[in-house]
């Protein structure tokens, strides 16, 4: 998976390479889907939710420039494999879920890994977590129409956040850097998400 869909496609940042060959896909995509677990396909998990392809996962992981100081906040855990990429890259990963079974999911696969510094919180991701913000990187992995703005605010001075913007059915994958309190944006091509929902994002109809 890692050097035909991953490397050969471009990703090249070592730390990435490792945390996706280290991570095994498998325990975080649901029967009947596990045998296709490490094709390059989104795969569903239940709850009307998907599981990223690798690619994907690892690109966005790559545009977010991953310390090992950092603290980074996610939104939308999923099944928990994104925040379990991200566990072995920062220092502490906050996910938000809304969906209470969802989130049941990623917590049983993150244990089952015995990764300790991943926070797991249900509620609604555009309204970010005050209680841990700053963050030095934020992630939306759900399609949004923009930016939450409390999203901006809870991103620290030189952070980093990528998130798929644009409509429900198709997106751009955009990154946005703060410096001095400022915001710069950047496009690096289409993708697709299911629709983030939320006070900040889509509606839920």
């Amino acid at each position: 998976m890692v050097e035909q869909q991953i490397r050969a496609r471009g990703i090249t940042n070592a730390r990435v390479l490792d945390a996706m060959r280290e991570i095994p896909r498998h325990l975080f995509v649901p029967a009947p889907h596990t045998s296709s677990a490490y094709i390059d396909a989104p795969l569903p998990i239940g709850n009307g939710q998907t599981i990223s392809q690798p690619y994907i996962v690892a690109l966005m992981t790559d545009l977010l420039e991953p310390q090992p100081e950092d603290r980074v906040l996610e939104i939308g855990a999923g099944s928990g494999y994104q925040a379990a990429i991200l566990a072995r890259l920062v220092n502490h990963v906050t996910t938000i879920e809304r969906i209470h079974a969802v989130a049941d999911l990623a917590k049983k696969n993150l244990a089952s890994l015995g990764l300790k510094n991943v926070s797991i919180i249900v509620g609604d991701g555009t309204q970010g977590y005050r209680e841990n913000a700053p963050f030095n990187r934020i992630i939306i992995t759900a399609s949004t129409p923009q930016i939450p703005p409390p999203l901006i605010n809870q991103l620290d001075e030189e952070g980093i956040l990528v998130a798929p913007v644009g409509g429900r059915d198709i997106q751009e994958l955009i990154i946005l850097k703060k410096h001095h309190g400022r915001t710069v944006q950047s496009s690096h091509g289409g993708v697709r998400f299911v629709p983030l929902i939320g006070e900040y994002g889509w509606t839920d109809t």
